[in-house]
């Protein structure tokens, strides 16, 4: 019976960055996210439905241990947005990150071929600006492919999924 609920409550928690030490590719952001990228993604409410689809082009830049992402958005619906990360690399696969319209500063860490991206974004709907909080994981499937799922939530309460994939040097 113990092994039991034991197994249950492991199915329940949730992934560690360390859950990937040692796996290959390793994620480097410096060579990943330097030069053009182009992403496909999708925005899915809490129920799975889909309510917004986009494209993005970036371009990435860095000197040293900082970096510049800089991002594109265009939404289904016409709709373009900006966003220009700062990131810096940190020891140990630290990273930090700023933009206009993130909260304070976004924290990363990569093992192995993922990324655990965690910050508090000011997300504008209907007139209305909302910080929402993203925990984001991005896995480096090979030298040109990044799959990327954030869970939304606000007071602890999933709000809704983005999924994207990165494609390095492709256009759309």
């Amino acid at each position: 019976m113990l092994a039991m609920l034991c197994g249950l409550l492991a199915a329940c928690s949730s992934a560690s960055i360390d859950d990937y030490r040692g796996t290959r590719p390793s994620f480097d952001l410096q060579t990943y996210f330097n030069g053009p990228l182009t992403a496909q993604g999708m925005f899915q409410d809490r129920s799975g439905k889909v309510l917004r689809r986009f494209s993005v082009q970036m371009n990435g830049s860095w000197q040293g241990d900082r970096g510049v992402l800089d991002e594109h958005f265009i939404y289904d619906d016409g709709e373009k947005q900006r966003r220009v990360w700062t990131l810096q690399k940190l020891p140990d696969g630290r990273y930090r990150g700023t933009a206009s319209d993130v909260v304070g500063q976004a924290s990363g860490h990569t093992e192995g071929f993922a990324l655990f991206w965690d910050y508090t974004l000011r997300l504008p709907v209907d007139g209305k600006v909302y910080e929402v909080r993203f925990d984001d994981w991005m896995y480096q499937l090979d030298e040109h492919t990044v799959l990327n799922r954030s869970v939304m939530s606000k007071w602890g309460v999933r709000l809704g999924e983005v999924t994207l994939m990165f494609r390095k040097g492709a256009q759309p």
